[in-house]
């Protein structure tokens, strides 16, 4: 089992007066935050919150860039060519990386949300465009992939990659995520059981097979009812394991060795 491995949230996806996810119970049970820029959710001032909320918490930030789809909440295709995609996440970084410069806390990472991480799944040149662009705004910019062929393909061009995996989702045969439209509860204790799972270098698929996998980060996604529950889950089952949790750049820096 690995010693250890950042827990990853997405978060900051309210907009206006309507509220998802309680970030507040949230932030403090994981080590790095992926905050929405307003193309698929957030808006100005939740960014500002979910900044400072960040800083306040120790939590390394990152920018969540999506589809711009506010309706669809990012979670419907849209056919994005690979410099528009990697243009996507530029744009959003930027705006994010405005509200963190004010908060005097740096952003350190970068995850596409929703359907444009699908994309990034699916189109290995859209997941190297993404990842270069992202290197080239910083060198210590962390561009967070699907784990698997996404980012091995992502690493490739010398992009720093974190490769990513789900305490919350199911995984098909083909090691892929399975997106849920609607997110629903889900037992915290199992969601603990295959962050564990993950840890050890497997993954069981909604078929009753396994699949390897090799994870740097592990996500819980805040828009789902009980995120701050199943994240305090797998975080317990961390410490039963003995496993070390920290921000993504330092879990990458201990791989790097």
């Amino acid at each position: 089992m690995k010693e250890l491995v950042d827990l990853n949230a997405d978060a900051g996806e309210s907009f206006g007066r309507w509220r998802l996810g309680d970030d507040g119970a949230l932030l403090p049970q994981v080590t790095s935050v992926n905050v929405a820029c307003g193309w698929h959710a957030g808006d100005p001032a939740t960014m500002r919150d979910s900044v400072e909320l960040a800083r306040d918490n120790g939590v390394a930030l990152g920018a969540h860039p999506g589809f711009p789809d506010l309706a669809g909440f990012g979670r419907r295709a849209i056919a994005f060519s690979p410099r528009e995609a990697a243009d996507a996440c530029l744009y959003q970084y930027g705006a994010l990386r405005g509200f963190a410069d004010a908060a005097r806390t740096p952003v350190t990472h970068v995850k596409p949300h929703g359907a444009l991480y699908g994309l990034t799944i699916r189109e290995p040149d859209v997941a190297r465009a993404v990842a270069e662009a992202v290197g080239s705004v910083d060198e210590e910019l962390v561009v967070m992939l699907h784990a698997g062929s996404p980012a091995e393909s992502a690493a490739s061009s010398g992009a720093r990659v974190a490769r990513e995996a789900f305490a919350d989702l199911d995984y098909g045969d083909d090691g892929r995520v399975v997106i849920e439209p609607e997110p629903q509860e889900k037992d915290p204790h199992k969601c603990a059981d295959q962050a564990a799972a993950i840890l050890r270098g497997q993954v069981t698929t909604i078929s009753g097979g396994t699949v390897d996998i090799d994870a740097d980060t592990i996500c819980v996604h805040g828009d789902r009812p009980n995120a701050a529950a199943v994240a305090r889950a797998v975080r317990a089952r961390f410490a039963e394991e003995g496993v070390a949790v920290a921000p993504v750049r330092d879990v990458l820096a201990a791989r790097r060795g």
